[in-house]
C-alpha cells in the first residue's frame, strides 16, 4: 500500500510541477497593474505587449534609456490558471511576454527584442549609451554575448524552478499528500536548486568585483538582460551581506532615471 501511495503522490507532483512550470515560465511578479493599462493603442510607434507579472520591465528600461517613443498594451493573466489570455496569441503564436510590435515587425523573447532595439535604435544612444553593443572581437563584446545567453539559458532556469518548488506545497491537494509534497519539494530545493543558485550567485559576485557593469566599465545590452535575473536572485532569499557587489549593481541600476521612469510606467518589479 505504501508503494501505491508513493506512486500516486509522484503522479500528483508531476502534474503540479508541469502546471506551475507552464504558468511561471514568463513569471515576473508585480503586485500592481501598470499605470498605463488604459492607454489607447497607436499604430505608428513601438507597442510593448505586456503580460502582467512578466519580464517586460527590462524592455521598458532600454526604451526609456534610448528615448524611443513607445506604448504599453497590458494583458491580464487568468485569475485561476495564471496563464496568458488567448488574445496574446493573436500577437505572437507563443502567447508569451515580452513581445513587441514595431510597424510590420513582431519580435518575441527578451534577448531578441533587446538586440533588435539596439540594432535599430541604438544610434540614438549618447555618451555611455553609445556602447550598448560592444565592438565585435573585443573582450567587452565576448562578455556581453556570454551574459546575454547566461541570463535565460542558465540562471533563470534555477530561479523558475525555485519559484515552482516553493509554490507547489501551497496548492490545493489531498491533505495526506501535502506533507509528502512539502518534504519532496524541500529536498529538491536543498539538494538540487539551492546549490546551483549558490554557485550562480557566487559566480556573478566574483565577476562584479572587477567589472562596473557585466561587460566592463560601460553599460551594455547585457545589463538590461541580466537586470531581471539579478533582482529575482536577490529576492529569493540571497543574503545581501554575502553579495555586496550584486547589491551594488542593483542599486546602480535602480538609481538611473530611465529605470525609474520604466518602473513608473510598467509597475514595480516585486518577486513572489
Amino acid at each position: 500500500s505504501g508503494r501505491i501511495v508513493t506512486v500516486f503522490t509522484a503522479q500528483i507532483l508531476t502534474f503540479l510541477v508541469a502546471k506551475w512550470l507552464w504558468a511561471v515560465t514568463t513569471d515576473v511578479v508585480s503586485s500592481f497593474p501598470p499605470r498605463s493599462a488604459h492607454r489607447s493603442i497607436i499604430t505608428d510607434m513601438i507597442t510593448v505587449h505586456h503580460l502582467e507579472t512578466s519580464r517586460s520591465q527590462r524592455i521598458l528600461w532600454l526604451l526609456e534609456e534610448l528615448g524611443v517613443p513607445y506604448q504599453i498594451k497590458v494583458y491580464k493573466r487568468d485569475a485561476k490558471t495564471r496563464l496568458a489570455p488567448a488574445e496574446l496569441k493573436a500577437v505572437h503564436p507563443l502567447g508569451k511576454s515580452p513581445v513587441i510590435t514595431d510597424g510590420d515587425e513582431t519580435i518575441a523573447e527578451s534577448a531578441a527584442i533587446l538586440e533588435y532595439l539596439v540594432e535599430r535604435y541604438g544610434a540614438q544612444g549618447k555618451g555611455e549609451l553609445a556602447h550598448l553593443q560592444p565592438m565585435p572581437g573585443t573582450p567587452e563584446y565576448r562578455q556581453s554575448r556570454f551574459w546575454m545567453h547566461y541570463a535565460e539559458g542558465s540562471l533563470m532556469n534555477w530561479l523558475v524552478m525555485k519559484l515552482v518548488f516553493m509554490t507547489i506545497p501551497k496548492q490545493p491537494m489531498p491533505f495526506f499528500v501535502k506533507p509528502i509534497a512539502r518534504k519532496l519539494c524541500d529536498q529538491v530545493q536543498a539538494q538540487l536548486i539551492d546549490p546551483n543558485l549558490a554557485t550562480a550567485l557566487a559566480f556573478m559576485e566574483a565577476h562584479l568585483t572587477d567589472h562596473t557593469w557585466f561587460s566592463g566599465e560601460q553599460i551594455t545590452i547585457a545589463d538590461f538582460q541580466m537586470s531581471f535575473a539579478v533582482e529575482a536572485a536577490l529576492a529569493k532569499g540571497a543574503d545581501p551581506i554575502k553579495f555586496p557587489w550584486l547589491v551594488a549593481f542593483k542599486i546602480r541600476m535602480q538609481a538611473r532615471p530611465a529605470y525609474q521612469r520604466a518602473i513608473d510606467k510598467g509597475g514595480p518589479v516585486l518577486m513572489a
